[in-house]
């Protein structure tokens, strides 16, 4: 277990030992000595009882801590809270931070948020929630340190000497801008304090660095940091006016976020999923995607009926066919989440699917070689029948070459019909391998074995 993973065990166990015992007083000064991340971790790990103990103590950092949950667990909370706990919860917060909670309140609860603000700040709240959560609009944080490409070094850095604490985290460069707040560049903090205090700012600044739209994807805005190393990045209207900034530890919780979705969709789960929701809540919502797996398993049940008398005429294909079906579904699925993973990454698209395709065609046709000759010798000698060791062997390289190319066209095709890859990949391809496979098994077997 890593240490980071370590750490975060040991201090669950703890606050729950205080829980059970009673000791809340030393349960609220452990919480008053972490961060907000760190408390919204352990209540994500605490079952519902023990959580809203420990959310009666975390006091005055609530709207922080609110923040840096999953959905699920901060919609549950918010419920339990009235509005004056809400109203304070929002106080003080960022207003990307408070962009984040707003949208998860009630409409009315919204409303009263709003109207407790300056003319300013709502304005500036407003701004943000104009534009979709998964954009870059919906990403940033409207507060920024501008610059005009006329003014000196020297009075830039006595500016940010005025700032003091107030200079923006993760501010490693400042954005030129005209009277009009037009977008012009920018100004790295490591050439402001090389250049000489004489110079303009126009003189120094980097022309070159292409500032994000609003309406862009966070999808692309996360590639577009991983790819120019960025530690921050100006966001820009349409028309190039600046409306923000976005900072690495907003990609990086994006980051986190697609891989969580890529992880939990490919069991049919979301990734705000309360692991300690009710009983009810989590069988209700479950219970949906295996009635889709149901219906797939009777469509693959129904393949294998029509071969019934094949079956019981030669039994040794029952207890081969689960082999068939397995290692298709395996290779189906390393292709389909190297696919998946190409769609989220931008680096896969209809224009280059064939070329994917080929390429896993070639594979497939390499394991099934390979795979198809080790199985074939293992059931040879195991019933003793050559016939069947050269039938699974045609049958097993049938399945491992089609799960090859339907698991690198599922998700393509998902995606073109505004489907989930990777919450619906997995049964199409499950579906398309057990049909093919034992299709190819049991059809065999009847037309040369009977």
């Amino acid at each position: 277990m890593p240490a980071v993973a370590q750490q975060q065990n040991s201090r669950l166990q703890q606050v729950q030992a205080m829980l059970e015992s009673g000791a809340l007083q030393r349960s609220g000064v452990l919480l008053n000595a972490l961060t907000p991340a760190e408390i919204a971790h352990l209540l994500e790990s605490l079952p519902l009882t023990e959580r809203e103990i420990l959310w009666g103590l975390v006091g005055d950092h609530d709207g922080e801590v609110l923040v840096h949950l999953s959905d699920e667990v901060r919609a549950d909370l918010i419920k339990r809270m009235d509005t004056a706990e809400l109203l304070t919860a929002a106080d003080g917060l960022d207003l990307d931070r408070l962009a984040d909670l707003i949208q998860n309140l009630p409409a009315t609860l919204t409303t009263q948020l709003l109207d407790s603000l300056d003319s300013q700040r709502r304005k500036r709240l407003e701004s943000v929630l104009s534009y979709p959560e998964d954009t870059a609009g919906g990403l940033m944080d409207v507060d920024t340190v501008t610059v005009r490409p006329e003014v000196s070094l020297d009075a830039v850095l006595r500016f940010l000497r005025s700032l003091g604490e107030r200079v923006p985290e993760n501010t490693d460069a400042l954005i030129v801008v005209n009277r009009d707040d037009q977008y012009l560049g920018m100004l790295p903090l490591s050439r402001l304090v090389a250049g000489k205090p004489t110079d303009i700012v126009a003189e120094v600044m980097r022309l070159d660095f292409k500032p994000i739209n609003a309406n862009l994807s966070d999808n692309e805005v996360a590639s577009r940091f991983e790819h120019h190393d960025l530690v921050s990045a100006p966001v820009v209207d349409d028309d190039g006016k600046l409306v923000g900034r976005i900072t690495v530890d907003d990609v990086v919780d994006v980051i986190r976020e697609e891989g969580e979705h890529q992880f939990m969709g490919q069991a049919g789960l979301s990734e705000d999923e309360d692991m300690f929701a009710p009983v009810m809540i989590s069988a209700r919502r479950r219970a949906l995607w295996l009635g889709v797996n149901l219906v797939t398993a009777f469509l693959a049940s129904w393949v294998i009926g029509n071969f019934q008398g094949t079956i019981e005429q030669i039994v040794a294909l029952a207890v081969l066919m689960p082999i068939v079906a397995g290692m298709g579904g395996v290779a189906g699925t390393q292709t389909m989440i190297l696919a998946i993973r190409g769609i989220a990454l931008g680096q896969l698209s209809s224009a280059n699917m064939r070329w994917l395709v080929i390429k896993e065609f070639g594979v497939g046709m390499i394991n099934s070689l390979i795979w198809a000759s080790i199985i074939a010798i293992i059931a040879g000698i195991w019933f003793h029948d050559i016939n069947i060791a050269w039938l699974i062997g045609v049958a097993m390289s049938i399945n491992l070459l089609s799960a090859a190319v339907a698991g690198a066209i599922i998700p393509l095709l998902l995606d073109r019909f505004g489907i989930d890859p990777a919450l619906a990949g997995g049964v199409f391809l499950t579906t398309v391998t057990d049909i093919i496979g034992f299709l190819a098994f049991l059809g065999l077997a009847t037309h040369f074995l009977l």
